[in-house]
């Protein structure tokens, strides 16, 4: 592990202070902290997932976090279904995504803090599952599960890679985690005393501020995992992600974030995990131009196409961006075609 003190200097990075809950405070073990914004169509379906799971007030807090919606009635719901369990904060003012989740931590009283979103989901377990094991060995940072890809509608449409197959500390897991990112938000639990020797999450690295949080936690915490499937990632085409796949942001976030990781990865090692960071968002971006491609969506496809090519220029890369251009060619000449045979007809 890599302590704060042996972080390379030239790069150390000052991220949102976390302060300690206040002296005399009484803290439950988990905080479980829900952040919405605009969000009401799956909110009731993830407070019910953990009202389900309710481990009683002393154990537990719930709250919601509303980042000064604009729209819908997240606090009324909140009251209908929690009648009086669940707390609700709303910002005063919209301090966006990252900070709100920063928001989350430094209103959450337990030792253990599960960040969950207004349209992610628990699924029977979780909490007692991962309790059983939060002090095993107490120096843990984080603990998290394998977990389920779900639509729109709550359709599973995959499963989380299995790290695995018994439950424990994951061994070599920040060289794992540093090349690729492998751990969604409802799946993983973090110590509070862990932001607080941290730091919270970095709002320079808006699409990559989650897995920049895991890295650093990793490269300080061992990390323990689960590999029951005991949670839910919700992929919906309205996401803050969607939006950003269009412009290519989300790989420029990536590549800020394998950089900002060099600080406090093993100095030894921390230039050939970056590249292989690089080489393999590189390839997943140009991966990505070829669904857009298929889809007709051309400038977003140019947009991640952009992005790949500063990540990396590997061989591996090149090769993977002839077999996009051939594929934009016979896109193009296709399209010709269609117009001519238009044309004439």
């Amino acid at each position: 592990m890599v302590s704060l003190s042996q972080m390379q200097a030239p790069n150390r990075i000052q991220y949102p202070k976390i302060d300690p809950v206040a002296p005399g405070a009484v803290r439950p073990l988990w905080s479980v902290m829900i952040p919405t914004y605009n969000g009401v169509a799956y909110l009731e379906e993830t407070l019910k997932c953990v009202l389900a799971q309710d481990l009683g007030a002393e154990l537990m807090q719930i709250e919601v976090i509303d980042d000064c919606s604009t729209e819908g009635d997240s606090e009324g719901l909140v009251q209908a279904i929690g009648q009086g369990r669940i707390q609700f904060f709303r910002q005063p003012r919209n301090v966006g995504l990252i900070g709100n989740w920063n928001a989350c931590i430094e209103r959450s009283q337990g030792h253990w803090v599960h960040i969950l979103h207004q349209d992610d989901l628990v699924l029977p377990g979780f909490y007692q599952q991962l309790q059983s094991t939060l002090n095993s060995p107490p120096t843990l940072g984080a603990l998290f599960c394998r977990h389920a890809f779900i639509d729109e509608d709550g359709h599973w449409q995959g499963l989380s890679k299995i790290e695995q197959k018994t439950p424990g500390i994951l061994p070599n897991w920040l060289e794992r985690i540093a090349v690729v990112q492998l751990i969604q938000f409802p799946s993983i639990v973090v110590k509070r005393s862990a932001y607080e020797q941290l730091g919270g999450f970095c709002a320079d690295v808006h699409y990559a501020a989650d897995w920049e949080m895991w890295k650093r936690i990793s490269a300080h915490y061992p990390v323990w995992y689960e590999p029951r499937i005991l949670a839910c990632y919700r992929i919906h085409s309205a996401s803050e992600t969607s939006r950003m796949i269009q412009s290519g942001a989300d790989i420029m976030d990536i590549r800020k974030a394998i950089e900002m990781s060099k600080a406090y990865l093993p100095e030894a090692s921390a230039e050939q995990l970056s590249q292989q960071a690089k080489e393999h968002y590189a390839l997943y971006a140009l991966n990505t131009a070829r669904r857009l491609v298929i889809s007709h969506n051309v400038q977003a496809a140019m947009s991640q196409t952009r992005e790949a090519l500063r990540c990396s220029l590997a061989i591996s890369v090149w090769r993977s961006l002839f077999s996009l251009l051939r594929l934009m060619g016979k896109q193009w000449i296709g399209q010709k075609i269609l117009r001519v045979n238009d044309y004439e007809a």
